[in-house]
């Protein structure tokens, strides 16, 4: 079931002008890092990972949840243009597909960001002329941010639910992102979805020590959470009530 719900969501993906933005808006924080980087290199010493902390320093509290919350919104969008969310609940699939359809592909949208913004990263070094061995823990970053975005999309498509506007979604997502800056300073990070993200990707200090499992088990909770949240709120929609 879940397989040919999929397959219906892909068909809806094609040439969609959405793609565009996993490698449009991983750019800007890409070149404005590289560039910062080049400006202060008498303060910032450590090559690749003074080059991190500035590519990731925009892309993990900004760029990239409002990534997510664009990818996440359209998909509702779709279903709210032209009544089809009608079509959509009248199918013969449960609940939990048409959630699945729409969360899988935003969490392999985060992947896929992660893996433009570790591309990016390797790019700008070789610009910026840095000789020395990339860190070792680049995967590690990439993969840990993607497991704390997949928290956000979660977050997102519940909200993207609930409101039917397009933009104050994303607008969440870019207030989340900046909260989640206040909220790890405090040492909290690890319990706020939007914190995930950039403590996966170890945006403040590349060599910090980090708890993965602990991290895995926020993200895995929030999801869970938002995707209750989500699925019930289709069951009164479906049921006749508003989201």
């Amino acid at each position: 079931m879940i397989l040919r719900v999929l397959r219906a969501e892909r068909i809806k993906y094609r040439r969609a002008p959405v793609w565009l933005a996993v490698v449009i808006l991983p750019l800007f924080p890409a070149v404005l890092g590289t560039a910062n980087y080049l400006a202060n290199l008498e303060v910032l010493q450590q090559q690749w990972y003074s080059l991190w902390t500035q590519h990731t320093l925009f892309a993990s509290y900004f760029f990239l949840p409002a990534l997510l919350a664009v990818f996440c919104a359209w998909q509702w969008r779709l279903e709210y243009a032209q009544h089809n969310f009608n079509s959509l609940l009248a199918a013969p699939v449960s609940h939990w597909a048409v959630y699945l359809s729409k969360l899988l592909p935003a969490v392999g949208m985060s992947f896929l960001a992660q893996l433009v913004t570790g591309l990016l990263f390797l790019a700008g070094g070789a610009a910026a002329g840095i000789d020395a061995p990339v860190p070792p823990q680049l995967a590690e970053w990439l993969l840990c941010g993607g497991l704390g975005g997949m928290a956000v999309c979660a977050v997102q498509l519940f909200l993207s639910l609930l409101l039917p506007s397009f933009a104050i979604p994303v607008a969440i997502a870019l207030v989340g992102g900046i909260a989640g800056l206040m909220v790890t300073a405090q040492g909290l990070g690890l319990w706020f979805p939007y914190s995930l993200l950039s403590l996966g990707m170890r945006a403040n200090d590349p060599t910090m020590e980090l708890n993965v499992a602990v991290l895995l088990l926020s993200s895995v909770g929030y999801t869970c959470l938002f995707a209750l949240l989500t699925v019930l709120l289709l069951k009164k929609r479906d049921s006749g009530g508003e989201p």
